[in-house]
């Protein structure tokens, strides 16, 4: 407990040191994620949003999300949320099925994913679901009903990803001593098709490769990120952006603990290089509905790589995998599940 009331001291601490940092911009969104933010209890949430609220300018009505896992979601909890400044809750499913839960090594059961939808839906109206697509031995079959039971509760919101084999993890030694099969990118790209067909036929739209939102219920706060707005990264580990740097704070929580009190910031700074940011902006505008705007590209890093832009999407175009449509480079339905891949063929390596 005396560690949890130092960090909650400790985060309204950095938000205070940091608040220069903030001040010409307008506070769309914040959001409580990495971890499990709602091991807090609502007061201590409650200084933390006053805390931004008291030391930045906050838009009038902000999207203030919280990351929660279906075991965290009780009824007075869930309660205690909508009843105060939380209006989005982000709740990491992934899956339905009790075998794919288990598989995951996940904290929470199929019927915990259910019942806590169930409990959420009553006092939110902005919620989004995570769900993993490409697990071994899931069938298109089972994946569809994954949606149709999202589908159901009504969620406006779904952020769906493949299953990544981290290593150290019991799924990586699953898989390696054969008693699983490795995921196959052919079925998980089925799948991506599967979720991409089902969710538009039901009004979502995929406005990012991973994102798919009803009207009116995209996250702001991924949107900023994609959308390469400033945004400020509190606690252990966090990151921050601002247009030409990125920093992050350090992972460990009593040397983050120590910095604090001594006031200094525990971060890492790097400057953005003119190659970084072009990247960066290809990774991110390829992602998404906004596409890149080569009119943007010309104006930030010159015709010289415009044109090498240009000359590089050549056989995307010629394979119907990137179209250009008034000066705005997207993806096309075909080339979605490749984006990252035709991403890194558009990079620059070297300026001269």
């Amino acid at each position: 407990m005396k560690k949890k009331d130092e960090m909650v001291l400790a985060l309204m601490k950095e938000l205070t040191i940091r608040a220069g940092e903030f001040k010409n911009e307008i506070v769309e969104t914040i959001y409580f994620g990495g971890g499990t933010p709602s091991v807090l209890d609502i007061s201590e949430l409650k200084l933390l949003i006053d805390a931004v609220y008291q030391y930045y300018n906050v838009a009038e009505n902000p999207e203030i999300t919280l990351e929660a896992n279906p075991d965290d979601l009780s009824k007075d909890r869930i309660l205690e949320w909508a009843e105060n400044r939380i209006n989005r809750l982000s709740i990491g499913i992934q899956s339905f099925f009790e075998e794919d839960l288990k598989l995951m090594n996940r904290a929470h059961n199929a019927n915990e994913a259910k019942a806590c939808l169930a409990e959420a839906t009553k006092h939110f109206d902005n919620i989004s679901i995570d769900l993993i697509y490409g697990i071994p031995g899931l069938s298109n079959a089972q994946w569809q009903e994954n949606i149709a039971t999202a589908l159901s509760f009504g969620i406006p919101h779904i952020s769906s990803y493949a299953l990544t084999v981290e290593p150290k993890t019991a799924l990586k030694k699953l898989i390696q001593t054969g008693k699983i099969a490795e995921p196959n990118d052919e079925a998980a790209q089925e799948q991506f098709v599967i979720l991409v067909e089902t969710l538009q036929a039901k009004g979502f739209m995929h406005y990012e490769l991973s994102n798919f939102g009803k009207e009116n219920y995209f996250s702001k706060n991924n949107s900023s990120y994609w959308l390469g707005k400033k945004y400020l990264g509190i606690g252990p580990s966090a990151h921050s952006y601002n247009g030409v740097s990125r920093s992050w704070n350090i992972a460990n929580n009593s040397l983050y603990l120590k910095s604090i009190q001594e006031n200094q910031l525990p971060n890492e700074v790097e400057i953005l290089s003119i190659n970084d940011r072009y990247n960066e902006y290809i990774m991110t505008g390829l992602r998404t509905i906004w596409g890149v705007d080569l009119n943007r590209i010309e104006s930030e890093f010159g015709l010289k790589t415009l044109k090498y832009l240009k000359k590089q999407t050549g056989k995307f175009l010629d394979d119907g995998l990137l179209s250009i449509d008034n000066h705005i480079l997207k993806t096309t339905t075909k080339g979605k599940f490749l984006t990252d891949g035709i991403a890194s063929d558009l990079f620059l390596l070297n300026l001269e």
